[in-house]
């Protein structure tokens, strides 16, 4: 009789000092995902024509004179030849981009940090920002594999016909050439690229949100990091919110802009040009911009990409706590 009572106090001292379950994963994946791609496909609405002028800039030939000076003369030379419509050409698949790069970031970068709690961290505490980071770029290279793709379509819409009144291809037709010209892995051409804007872009996106927003809950509350230690802290006044999503939109272009511009270089190549010369390499596509432009024309279009980027990173993420935080 005393040998049971004494198992049941053991069970019940350990059942006691069993960690809680983790809230229902399935249903924070949905969220992440519907979430993600509503606050991507918004942001991507807002900035859309500033990229296309960004990626007209950037695919500018090497062997021709330029044939834009600057931003605001491609945006004047695109909305003359081919009006409103022409700036938003290609939307289709960088929209359906949009969704997936932001549904996967969120995703992945929640389940990055729930790994990290688990293995290396207390569960219950906040994680510390080098953490955070690490969880921003690991959540980028997850996602640029699904971006490359998408990206490569996109880029071929945005670029204007070298023959005057063509139609321009649909993302179908393209789809389909890219496959006939390089086979399946065609459509991760630029890959690397895409892997190094994401992975250091997603730390600078993720680090930068994640900073800004503590600066300004230790100025409202100086006391808060001592006092508390919730997971999910009160949200911010919505003009923080959109302020520290500009932030985190600025970093993310600013400081890798250089490996978009090679990436939107080679997939917007010529095909029949390139044949004759051989393709292109990452490295060796900015090795040869370098030495003809050198660092500016490796930020060439960087402007205006981080003017779209500040008012749409602040939607994407306000758009994104708003919903979480109501449903």
């Amino acid at each position: 009789m005393a040998a049971t009572e004494n198992a049941l106090t053991i069970h019940n001292e350990i059942s006691m000092e069993l960690p809680e379950l983790p809230p229902n994963q399935g249903l924070e994946a949905f969220k992440d995902i519907v979430f993600g791609s509503v606050a991507g496909m918004i942001g991507k609405i807002i900035e859309y024509p500033f990229d296309t002028v960004k990626v007209r800039l950037q695919s500018q030939p090497d062997h021709l004179p330029l044939r834009y000076n600057g931003p605001l003369d491609c945006f004047r030379q695109s909305f003359r030849a081919e009006g409103l419509r022409g700036l938003y050409r290609g939307i289709s698949a960088p929209m359906m981009g949009a969704a997936v790069e932001n549904s996967c970031l969120f995703f992945s970068y929640r389940v990055v940090q729930d790994i990290l709690r688990v293995t290396h961290y207390f569960p219950e505490e906040p994680l510390p920002f080098g953490a955070l980071l690490f969880s921003g770029a690991a959540s980028g290279s997850i996602t640029s594999l699904a971006l490359t793709p998408i990206e490569l379509i996109k880029c071929k819409m945005q670029v204007p016909s070298e023959t005057p009144g063509a139609r321009a291809p649909g993302p179908l037709k393209l789809v389909v050439s890219v496959f006939r010209q390089d086979g399946i892995l065609g459509f991760w051409r630029g890959q690397m690229g895409t892997l190094i804007r994401e992975t250091g872009g997603g730390a600078a996106w993720f680090g930068s949100y994640e900073g800004v927003t503590a600066i300004f809950r230790s100025s409202q509350h100086p006391f808060a990091a001592v006092e508390t230690s919730e997971l999910e802290p009160t949200p911010l006044p919505l003009y923080q919110q959109m302020l520290a999503g500009a932030a985190a939109g600025i970093s993310y272009n600013f400081l890798f802009y250089p490996a978009d511009t090679i990436k939107s270089r080679l997939q917007t190549e010529d095909i029949t040009r390139s044949s004759f010369s051989g393709r292109q390499t990452f490295w060796s596509a900015g090795k040869s911009l370098w030495q003809q432009q050198g660092l500016r024309g490796l930020y060439r279009g960087c402007g205006i990409t981080c003017a779209r980027s500040a008012p749409s990173s602040a939607f994407i993420f306000t758009i994104f706590e708003g919903l979480r935080s109501h449903f």
